[in-house]
């Protein structure tokens, strides 16, 4: 990716609604994320909405979601601090349903919800962002995030694409989920592969192997769009649950950070991470036992990232 090098990356200010990212607040986090751990790169996730898994219509227009102008200037700030932007437009149910679990029958029936509509709902949303993207000069987009149930309508995923690249010209990408890798059959159709990392401290190198035969097949940059470890007790075993405990385990949490980085370091196949998460508002550096979550902020885990970034 000669456009963006090496990620060193964190996902900030995840799914914020409007009214607060370009807070003086918020814009001194960014300027600590990348002061604390030497961060070259930010993935912005705008939340849009839909009520329900089945539902048609997607809502990038409510005060869940920040603003176009709101990304406008943090976008400008992000790359006044030096940093590249990602953008990642991503959807989400009002109802607490994983966005993975978005899905309708395969063939359209009268008086059900049908993936035609969806579909042509989530273009229009897509490509509105993707325009965004081009007039601030984002360095990459990324127009879906972990929509597995969806990922087996290939050539609909395809439009989605084109209608992103008719607005955008800079990188695309896919941010498939965790062992989704294998399972998505469109590649080709954008520029960069990626998945959302969140592996068993003791499965890298297996995953890894798994994952670069997809890499090898469609002859693709490959980043991990999204990559943590809550500072939870159980957590490096089943990073993906963010519910797992509410122990603290910060001896945990760098060590999952130190295993991942080792494995990854001997792939050079792997062009970056971006990290989940750096908040808008961050707690007080001597509460992090009580931040049981995914942040490294003062964390033992923001110095392993500190490290592995500084030296790349």
């Amino acid at each position: 990716m000669e456009k963006l090098g090496y990620i060193k990356g964190i996902s900030y200010a995840v799914f914020i609604g409007a009214g607060k990212i370009t807070s003086l607040e918020s814009k001194e986090s960014l300027r600590l994320a990348k002061e604390r751990t030497n961060a070259n790169s930010i993935t912005l996730v705008p939340n849009v909405l839909q009520e329900t898994p089945q539902s048609e219509e997607i809502d990038f227009l409510s005060p869940a979601t920040m603003t176009d102008d709101e990304i406008k200037e943090i976008v400008e700030y992000i790359h006044d601090l030096g940093m590249t932007v990602i953008l990642k437009p991503t959807v989400n149910c009002k109802n607490g349903t994983w966005r993975a679990h978005i899905n309708f029958f395969e063939k359209d029936v009268p008086c059900e919800p049908k993936w035609s509509n969806w579909f042509n709902s989530y273009a229009r949303m897509q490509a509105h962002f993707a325009a965004l993207a081009q007039q601030t000069g984002c360095e990459m987009f990324i127009p879906g995030c972990e929509m597995v149930m969806s990922e087996h309508r290939e050539q609909e995923w395809r439009n989605v694409i084109s209608a992103v690249r008719s607005e955008y010209s800079g990188l695309v990408s896919y941010n498939t989920d965790k062992y989704q890798e294998g399972n998505v059959k469109w590649w080709d159709a954008v520029d960069v592969i990626s998945s959302s990392g969140y592996y068993p401290i003791d499965k890298w190198d297996q995953e890894l192997d798994r994952i670069e035969k997809v890499v090898k097949k469609y002859n693709k940059p490959f980043f991990f769009a999204e990559v943590g470890c809550m500072s939870a007790k159980g957590s490096k075993m089943v990073p993906n649950d963010w519910c797992i405990s509410n122990i603290s385990d910060l001896e945990g949490q760098k060590q999952w950070y130190e295993t991942m980085f080792a494995a990854i370091s001997k792939r050079d196949w792997v062009e970056g991470v971006s990290l989940w998460d750096w908040k808008e508002r961050l707690y007080k550096p001597e509460s992090i036992e009580n931040a049981v979550n995914y942040q490294i902020y003062a964390k033992p885990a923001e110095a392993v990232v500190k490290e592995y970034f500084s030296k790349l």
